[in-house]
């Protein structure tokens, strides 16, 4: 059993940067992918960014690429999506996946965070 907790979310202006960081509890943190997703009012959740277990290999949304970075530290259990350049269409509540596949989609998710809302004013 994994348990993520998301922090970092809230209000900035477009233009601006927030990074998120999601904590893991238990000792298998380093065996899982790791991932990023968003759900915005009224839209289906859908994939941000991915990591490898390692943190060698990463993936990203087209409408996020150049923008975000995502980075894991498997001796700290956390997990982090730094998002710079922030648009108002990134509004929308963040949410932390674990997975023991490369978590693509919602169905390789095995494990959810309970969310971190980003709002971007324009």
């Amino acid at each position: 059993q994994v348990q993520l907790v998301e922090s970092g979310g809230g209000l900035v202006q477009a233009g601006g940067s927030l990074r998120l960081s999601c904590a893991a509890s238990g000792r298998t943190f380093s065996s899982y992918a790791m991932g990023w997703f968003r759900q915005a009012p009224g839209k289906e959740r859908e994939f941000v960014s991915a990591i490898t277990w390692s943190g060698g290999g990463t993936l990203y949304a087209d409408s996020v690429k150049g923008r975000f970075t995502i980075s894991r530290d498997n001796a700290q259990n956390t997990v982090y999506l730094q998002m710079d350049s922030l648009k108002p269409e990134d509004t929308a509540v963040y949410y932390c996946a674990a997975g023991t596949r490369m978590v693509l989609s919602t169905t390789r998710v095995d494990f959810w965070g309970k969310g971190a809302l980003v709002t971007v004013s324009s």
